[in-house]
């Protein structure tokens, strides 16, 4: 059995893509392992662009099935004791993944474990945090998680985007800690855990899968770490928009809690997703002009 299985969901980024294996090949050491790209039907040459690429197979899909799905077949086909999930933009520097392997092999509690990512500039991303729970998620549609107190006694859903003196944006980033969810544009998970918990969720299509798959994980004892002392380079967003970003993030809420809330909560949490986007809808429509406005609009509708 390999080391290590890494999966690379490509959809229309070929060069991305082909500098994201280069840098996997020229950097990893001490480890067996092989790259899975599953295609969701790129018309950019992506396909022909990673065949014949060292340690590299590919998967060609003949349409778009989204990061879930694929990544799940992407698992079928791989072998490696750990099963890296890894988004076509991202570099990985120095000998990350080798390391990260024997840190897992170190620590057999942990089922998951992302390294740091940062922006282009060396700035620190936001990757993961706490389970959106009925009032982490009305703190975070209506702004509380950014005052103090309540930031105190409500972890927040997404610490990158509370401005809180407990959380200060990317200084939470910058500390090794247990976290509740990690995101899937690094996502390193036992061969094992993958298999109990059943992969990632096929209903959702893009956004929240990996909430849902550390949810589940963290329900059967297992812990979930992240772990700066490592980093890579995720430039963000190159296949898709934030229109989608943002649509999907409300959809996969709504899904998160139709499969593991209490069933009197889902209204709830759809009014404050209706209210919180409705009040961005106005704020951000005013600040950032008519295309936040629009995009608010649609997500007023979704929640």
């Amino acid at each position: 059995m390999l080391d290590l299985s890494i999966a690379i969901i490509s959809f229309n980024t070929k060069k991305l893509t082909v500098d994201c294996i280069h840098s996997i090949l020229k950097n990893t050491k001490g480890i067996d392992y092989e790259i899975i790209i599953v295609d969701n039907d790129s018309q950019d040459g992506s396909v022909e662009a990673v065949k014949g690429l060292a340690r590299t197979k590919v998967i060609a899909n003949k349409d778009n099935r989204g990061f879930a799905k694929a990544n799940n077949q992407a698992f079928r086909a791989s072998s490696g004791r750990y099963f890296l999930l890894l988004n076509t933009d991202t570099v990985v520097h120095d000998n990350v993944l080798g390391e990260m392997v024997a840190w897992m092999d170190e620590h057999p509690k942990v089922g998951m474990a992302s390294s740091a990512l940062k922006n282009k500039d060396g700035s620190e991303q936001g990757t993961g945090g706490y389970f959106p729970t009925l009032f982490r998620v009305f703190a975070w549609m209506f702004f509380l998680e950014d005052l103090p107190i309540i930031s105190k006694l409500i972890k927040p859903f997404h610490p990158m985007h509370s401005q809180s003196p407990f959380y200060k944006g990317e200084e939470f980033y910058k500390t090794e800690k247990e976290m509740d969810w990690l995101t899937g544009a690094f996502l390193m998970v036992r061969r094992d855990v993958y298999k109990e918990v059943g992969g990632l969720d096929e209903g959702y299509f893009m956004y929240t899968e990996e909430v849902d798959m550390c949810f589940k994980a963290k329900k059967k004892g297992w812990q979930v770490w992240y772990l700066p002392k490592w980093n890579i380079t995720h430039y963000g967003g190159a296949s898709g928009t934030s229109e989608h970003s943002i649509l999907s993030e409300y959809k996969g809420i709504k899904i998160f809690y139709s499969k593991h809330m209490p069933k009197w909560q889902l209204p709830f949490v759809r009014i404050f997703l209706k209210l919180g986007a409705l009040a961005r809808m106005f704020i951000w429509g005013i600040l950032k002009g008519p295309e936040a406005f629009k995009i608010y609009a649609k997500a007023v509708v979704i929640g």
